[in-house]
């Protein structure tokens, strides 16, 4: 079993004599930001100088520089980033400003994993990850929790990084509810083939072909959408609550039977290889090298996909239903868009 850390496993004095920069202020850069703040450490956020994000951090009560001058002022640099600005960043705002000594983190090990940024020698490096989105290391933390976290140590030229890292961790509020030991191969991995193949992809994928069959079928779009869509959450907080076994006692002996004897039917031996082929492409690179490759060539098949998405039957039917269910909190791509 790999070690697992928590409060009483760290010393949240370390990273309290620390200056920490978050590069970033997303989802999981303002709640770093914040939860650190709240944890009596000293923070200052590193921006672009264009940046729409500075307002919001200043009224949130922290300090913004630029990239540059946050790197240089700090003890600590977390980069929070999107995986594919992470590179250009470090190579021409954090590289040259980033004293020997510094303990550079990350939250996803995918640029240090596939090397598209190499840290000199004389600098730590480690992975602290929330396995949460941000707004949840936010939330939980302010009600007094946390959500589990990830440590590794690609590089310890202090020979203190590991308890720094951990320090880090527990000021964001992952040692409250406990902190695994893993590597950056394993992390970034893993993270990538669970979005790809289960997460995101596949329940993507389950819905919109259940969604169709039904549609297909002569069955109301209504109907499809609540079915195969909206009491997807009442399952997954189930299976979050108390793993497969509390959600099938939960639910009626029909659902359960047709779990049993059904669900081998439509993730069968060819889904299996499927997902294994999955993996193989993360793990040789070749999922990394396509999707850098569209990022940096203007997002062109990024765009083509987001565009063809949002025009599927069940994303049209369910804004509708959705608007009609105000208790839901409901949210369209295009308001949140104009906030950020």
């Amino acid at each position: 079993m790999a070690k697992t850390y928590y409060d009483h496993d760290a010393d949240l004095s370390l990273i309290q004599a620390k200056k920490v920069a978050i590069i970033g202020y997303g989802s999981q850069g303002h709640a770093h930001a914040l939860n650190l703040k709240d944890s009596g450490v000293q923070v200052k956020v590193g921006l672009a100088a264009n940046s729409k994000s500075i307002t919001k951090a200043q009224k949130a009560g922290l300090e913004v520089d630029t990239v540059a001058a946050a790197t240089a002022w700090a003890d600590v640099v977390m980069i929070l980033t999107p995986d594919q600005t992470q590179a250009k960043i470090y190579a021409e705002e954090i590289a040259p400003n980033i004293k020997p000594g510094t303990l550079l983190l990350f939250a996803h090990g995918f640029n240090i994993h596939f090397k598209t940024i190499l840290p000199a020698a004389g600098i730590d490096v480690g992975l602290a990850a929330p396995k949460a989105p941000g707004h949840r290391v936010r939330e939980i933390f302010s009600e007094g929790g946390g959500v589990p976290g990830l440590i590794a140590i690609h590089q310890d030229a202090t020979g203190n990084a590991h308890a720094l890292n951990l320090s880090y961790l527990k000021g964001i509020g992952c040692t409250r509810a406990g902190v695994l030991e893993t590597t950056f191969k394993e992390e970034t991995e893993t993270d990538l083939f669970g979005e790809q193949a289960v997460l995101c992809g596949g329940v993507s994928a389950l819905i919109k072909a259940g969604y169709e069959t039904l549609v297909e079928a002569g069955y109301q779009p209504e109907s499809a959408y609540f079915e195969v869509l909206h009491e997807l959450k009442l399952i997954v907080d189930l299976i979050y609550r108390g793993g497969l076994a509390y959600m099938r006692y939960s639910i009626s002996d029909t659902a359960e039977w047709g779990d049993y004897v059904s669900g081998p039917r439509v993730i069968n031996a060819e889904s299996r290889k499927a997902m294994k082929q999955i993996l193989t492409e993360i793990q040789n690179g070749e999922f990394a090298k396509r999707f850098l490759a569209d990022q940096n060539s203007g997002r062109k098949e990024f765009q083509a996909f987001r565009d063809a998405e949002a025009k599927h039957p069940i994303e049209i039917v369910g804004k509708e239903l959705r608007a009609s269910m105000p208790f839901l909190d409901p949210v369209t791509v295009e308001e949140v868009s104009k906030t950020r």
